[in-house]
């Protein structure tokens, strides 16, 4: 999954892909690279980030989303029912929900659904995450979210941990770590983890430097995205598409 982020302060790419013709020549792209889907944002979900107002994102994702559906898998990443609604209808065939509250609208519009667990909001998740058992306590809730998408008539329930909303570092590594048992849990997982922090701040330990920019973060992010795959992750949210689809052929050979 190719990430599109329509957005001023996405975390690694804020603001390069704003305008609606960089962002659809930027899906275009990752397509041409191996990409099976494309998560197009509106709003970005960062640790800190402000609120978009419903008229501000629907006039950011919409044509991106109808001009990229025509010829792609289209995910709209979004939290917001009414902006779930206009992108179905342009041509989206999946909801990524870091809410995990959307189930009903994906049921009406009879979309896929990503449920994702996250601790706290965009403003607060990341200034004390904590957990008595991060893997028991993120799978609990991810088997609830299973069972509240079927019963509201969803068809294709996915799952998502959440690496890096709401979650150290050493809950991030603890998550990756135990996969298989979120696999168990019986709907297919999706895996973003693509240029998150924690990777920087591992190979900030690696390079005894700083830690690294979000866009120095492919080799950890490669890894990631195998270790995933390796554990029976059914798609990876990236950013660096061609690297990382040719490391998924290796893994699947």
């Amino acid at each position: 999954m190719g990430i599109v982020n329509v957005t001023p302060d996405s975390f690694s790419d804020g603001g390069d892909f704003l305008a609606g013709a960089a962002a659809i020549g930027h899906g275009r792209q990752l397509l041409d690279e191996g990409a099976d889907w494309i998560d197009i944002g509106g709003e970005s979900s960062r640790p800190g980030a402000r609120p978009v107002s419903l008229d501000e994102e629907l006039s950011r994702v919409v044509p991106v989303v109808e001009a990229l559906a025509r010829d792609a898998s289209v995910s709209i990443d979004t939290t917001k029912p009414e902006v779930a609604r206009a992108a179905v209808s342009a041509g989206a065939r999946m909801v990524n929900d870091v809410s995990a509250s959307l189930a009903p609208v994906c049921a009406e519009l009879e979309v896929a659904w990503v449920a994702m667990h996250r601790q706290g909001d965009s403003a607060t998740m990341q200034q004390a995450p904590h957990y008595d058992d991060v893997v028991g306590e993120v799978g609990a809730f991810l088997a609830r979210a299973i069972d509240t998408g079927r019963a509201a008539g969803v068809s294709d329930v996915w799952i998502d941990p959440g690496i890096g909303f709401g979650k150290t570092t050493a809950h991030n590594l603890e998550l990756l770590a135990e996969l298989r048992s979120l696999v168990d849990l019986g709907a297919p997982v999706l895996v973003g983890a693509s240029r998150k922090n924690f990777i920087g701040e591992l190979h900030g330990r690696a390079d005894r430097r700083e830690t690294s920019e979000p866009t120095d973060r492919l080799e950890g992010s490669l890894a990631v995205a195998t270790w995933a795959a390796h554990e029976g992750a059914a798609m990876v949210r990236v950013h660096d598409v061609a690297p990382t689809a040719q490391a998924m052929r290796v893994v699947a050979a």
